[in-house]
């Protein structure tokens, strides 16, 4: 049922756009109805009333009257033959009466329905004595339908001596208003036929490139991220279908980033447990001497400490992610940080007799930061170097303070990354070891965290390499104030 209930995008957008013209055009028609309508009635009373005119002037004519002995006039039905002229002409009807409303001559005849016992109603003759008369509708029931009536009075020499009326049937209006209106039913079907045919065509266009992103969306809802939408267009559209293939990119990325990701970290995670599993059994149950005892359990001790660092790493990643880490910004310094980091890492320096430059030039270098993070930091970029350091080769660490801001370089000697391994090297997940395998026990991680560290604390990291010869990660944070010398005293009074 809610597959029958749903309408197409295309159903609606067409549906709204015809609608809006069916309406327009129905409007258009009834106003154009309306005004047509009205023309029609001022063109018939203004046809009407210079007929009547015309033929009052003919009435007055000498050969028309007749004057009295007491200087009344009378009227002459001979007049009646010049009506009949102008009726065949306009098709009205004109009709004379004296003042008191009785017929003198009529267009018809005497015989007509304007003769005795008909007169014209007095408040007609009142209205029309005041001037022109007009009325649509029966004459005072005279007329079975309407009739366009004009009427004015007939003086001579300021005298009233009849009146004297046009009608035209109002039957006309209908046919004037019915050849308009087919007039109009036709021009009307045409638009329709060219609106419906356009609004098709481009409705279905603006539709289509829409379903073939829905498909792709449905797709990639269900992990395949391989379809892109082929639209190549200037409009929303097209940015909309850019941004759907940028997505699809950077899911298919992600996705691969997690899959890479789960293997490294079962890997990472199976490889210390079953060391760990084997030689604790290998002790419980006797298969290991006791004089080996310490030997292995100096083994598992380094495989705790190797998933402690994975685990933190996780946690710390999780923490940033979730915008849970906060900074607790401290002014320490820098070189007490890097020497102890450079302790830890004591035995693997000696054992691949590196050389370490740029810590016997200065004693003080201080930061404001959080401390605990940035020895994190610290720790990351001093591990990486470690692994990728050529034997008896350097690590190099150089300070350089530019007002607000201190720039801390770590270089190391070795063959240096290539421009690609430089554009990803900042990514979750990416380990430089594929092509070199020197990184066994990463998982991706130290680098991504050390620039959100940095990046937390507003600060700049950049990488800069020369294959075959060094690699170089310099950070940027903000410089930090060394205590001063009386607090120091009285400290150490204290």
């Amino acid at each position: 049922m809610g597959n029958d209930m749903k309408k197409s995008l295309f159903a609606k957008y067409f549906t709204i756009c015809m609608s809006v013209i069916i309406v327009s055009i129905t409007f258009l028609g009834a106003m154009m109805l309306i005004f047509s309508s009205q023309y029609f009635r001022n063109d018939q009373f203004k046809r009407l009333e210079d007929s009547v005119q015309y033929a009052a002037e003919l009435t007055v004519l000498p050969s028309n009257t007749q004057k009295n002995n007491d200087g009344s006039y009378t009227l002459s039905e001979s007049v009646g033959s010049s009506y009949r002229m102008l009726s065949r002409t306009n098709d009205a009807l004109y009709f004379l009466t004296d003042t008191s409303g009785a017929l003198v001559a009529c267009s018809e005849g005497k015989r007509c329905i304007h003769s005795a016992p008909y007169t014209v109603p007095v408040e007609i003759r009142q209205k029309t004595t005041e001037g022109i008369y007009k009325e649509t509708g029966t004459f005072a029931k005279l007329y079975k339908n309407d009739y366009y009536t004009v009427g004015v009075p007939i003086t001579i020499d300021g005298q009233t001596i009849g009146y004297l009326y046009a009608s035209s049937p109002s039957k006309n209006l209908s046919i004037f208003l019915s050849e308009i209106f087919n007039m109009f039913i036709i021009s009307s079907g045409v638009v329709l036929f060219l609106a419906f045919a356009i609004i098709f065509v481009v409705t279905s266009q603006m539709v289509k490139p829409l379903k073939e992103m829905s498909k792709a969306a449905k797709q990639y809802g269900e992990g395949d991220f391989s379809r892109r939408v082929q639209i190549d267009r200037n409009d929303e559209i097209g940015e909309l279908a850019s941004a759907l293939n940028t997505m699809a990119d950077d899911l298919s990325i992600i996705e691969n980033s997690r899959r890479s990701f789960t293997a490294n970290v079962s890997h990472e995670l199976k490889t210390p447990m079953t060391t760990i599993g084997g030689f604790i059994d290998g002790i419980l149950d006797g298969t290991i001497p006791e004089r080996e005892h310490k030997k292995y359990l100096r083994i598992v001790s380094d495989e705790v400490k190797r998933l402690a660092r994975l685990v933190r790493s996780m946690l710390n990643l999780s923490k940033i992610e979730a915008g849970e880490m906060t900074i607790k910004c401290t002014s320490f310094n820098m070189i007490e940080t890097i020497a102890q980091t450079l302790f830890s890492f004591e035995q693997v320096i000696n054992g691949k007799q590196l050389e370490i430059r740029g810590l016997d030039e200065v004693s003080d270098v201080w930061i404001e930061a959080d401390e605990d993070l940035i020895h994190q930091v610290i720790y990351n970029l001093m591990d990486n170097a470690i692994k990728f350091v050529n034997e008896g080769g350097y690590i190099e660490f150089s300070f350089q303070t530019i007002g607000r801001k201190t720039q801390i370089g770590i270089k190391n000697s070795g063959n240096g990354l290539s421009k690609q391994e430089m554009n990803k090297v900042f990514d979750r997940f990416y380990k430089t070891d594929k092509s070199r395998g020197l990184d066994k026990n990463g998982v991706g991680l130290g680098l991504y965290i050390v620039r959100t560290v940095i990046n937390l604390h507003d600060g700049e990291i950049k990488v800069r390499s020369k294959e075959g010869e060094y690699t170089e990660f310099v950070i940027t944070l903000n410089t930090g104030k060394p205590p001063s010398k009386n607090r120091k005293s009285s400290a150490d009074k204290q």
